[in-house]
């Protein structure tokens, strides 16, 4: 069931849209059919997608929690390489380069598997007052909503901070080397 229908014309481009999943098993692979569901309503970039399985519910809550992970990861140990190197130049090995490959790694890893998937752009929300403003959410016992928000900032910095522990991490090297 898709309620994608805004109050008029000229709201359209205010209006948020709504997507529900509903856990209607009415094939033999109702999974599956769930899945492709979500898939268009992701591609869609709909604002609210309420998903009522339980089972993909989960999987998808956890998918986008696995990649916030390593997300923050990066940039918390690309941020604490720069500082550590800049405190302590002395102690590469210790402290900047070890944090500086956690930071690649775990860009390299969010850019290969995150990246490019559509559920990177949206995010599980459990606020309360939040919810109370999606529509049709009374409906529903224990949904997962998921709420669109472009990350394409916080993908470039992301990266750019993970570049910069990389050079400042190899110019620290050379200097070592020399």
């Amino acid at each position: 069931m898709s309620l994608n229908k805004p109050l008029s014309p000229i709201d359209e481009l205010k209006s948020p849209t709504t997507h529900i999943i509903q856990e209607i098993y009415e094939v033999q692979n109702a999974h599956e059919a769930f899945e492709a569901e979500l898939e268009k309503a992701l591609v869609a970039r709909i604002n609210y997608i309420i998903v009522e399985p339980a089972r993909l519910g989960d999987e998808t809550a956890r998918w986008i929690t696995v990649g916030n992970c390593l997300h923050k990861t990066a940039v918390v140990t690309g941020l604490a390489s720069i500082v550590s190197l800049s405190l302590w130049p002395d102690r590469l090995a210790i402290c900047g380069a070890p944090l500086c490959a956690i930071s690649v790694f775990c860009t390299g890893l969010y850019t290969v598997s995150w990246n490019y998937d559509p559920c990177c752009q949206y995010q599980v929300e459990r606020d309360s007052k939040k919810l109370s403003k999606v529509p049709n959410l009374s409906n529903f016992s224990s949904p997962v909503v998921l709420v669109f928000s472009s990350n394409n900032k916080t993908k470039y910095l992301h990266r750019s901070i993970t570049l910069l522990s990389a050079a400042f991490c190899a110019w620290k090297i050379f200097e070592a080397l020399k």
